[in-house]
C-alpha cells in the first residue's frame, strides 16, 4: 500500500515539472510573427514577475507612458512613423499617423491552433469598414477610415499555446497593440 502511494507521488512530482518545463518555454517563430511554446525547446529566461504575456519591444515611436487611448492627439512635433496603409503582427508596440480621410487596413496572420481574436479599437478618430473576407483560419482583419483628428488604440490577442484536444495547453497570451494618431487633412 506504501508503494503504490511513493508511485503516485513520484508520477504526480513529475507530470508538475513536465507542465511547468513546457509551458514556460520559447523557440522560434512561425508565420504571423509570432512567438511559439515549444515543450522540448531550450530553456528561456523567466519572465519578469506578475506578468503573463510577451511584453511588446519598446521603440522610439511609442507614446509616453502617461498618454491614454483617448488622449488628444498630440501635437505636430511628436514623433511617429506615418502609416503606411496596411498594419500586420510585427507592427505591436508602435505608434503611427494618418491623416483624415486615409484607409488603414490590419492583418494579423494567425493559426487553426492560435487564433487572433478580432480586432478591437478604443478611442475615437477611426471608423470601421469593410475589411474583406478572411480566408484562413486563425486569421483577424479590419479596416479603418480616419474621419476626425484623434487617438485609437488597436489591440488583438491569441493564444501562446496551441489547444489541440488530448495535449497540454497554457494559458498565455500574445497581445498586439497599436497606437494610430489621426491628424487632421
Amino acid at each position: 500500500m506504501r508503494r503504490t502511494t511513493h508511485t503516485r507521488t513520484i508520477a504526480l512530482t513529475a507530470l508538475t515539472l513536465l507542465l511547468a518545463a513546457g509551458c514556460g518555454t520559447q523557440g522560434g517563430s512561425e508565420a504571423g510573427g509570432g512567438r511559439t511554446v515549444s515543450p522540448t525547446g531550450a530553456p528561456s529566461s523567466p519572465p519578469s514577475p506578475g506578468s503573463a504575456s510577451p511584453t511588446p519591444p519598446a521603440s522610439p515611436t511609442s507614446p509616453p507612458s502617461s498618454a491614454s487611448p483617448a488622449s488628444p492627439p498630440p501635437s505636430s512635433d511628436q514623433d511617429c512613423t506615418t502609416v503606411k496603409g496596411m498594419l500586420d503582427a510585427a507592427d505591436t508596440g508602435h505608434t503611427y499617423c494618418l491623416a483624415a480621410g486615409d484607409t488603414l487596413r490590419v492583418t494579423l496572420d494567425g493559426t487553426t491552433p492560435r487564433p487572433w481574436k478580432p480586432v478591437k479599437s478604443d478611442g475615437g478618430g477611426l471608423e470601421p469598414t469593410n475589411g474583406g473576407i478572411v480566408l484562413q483560419p486563425g486569421d483577424a482583419a479590419a479596416a479603418y477610415r480616419a474621419v476626425s483628428a484623434g487617438t485609437v488604440r488597436l489591440t488583438s490577442s491569441r493564444p501562446m499555446c496551441p489547444s489541440d484536444p488530448g495535449r497540454i495547453s497554457c494559458k498565455g497570451l500574445q497581445e498586439w497593440t497599436v497606437t494610430v494618431v489621426v491628424t487632421k487633412a
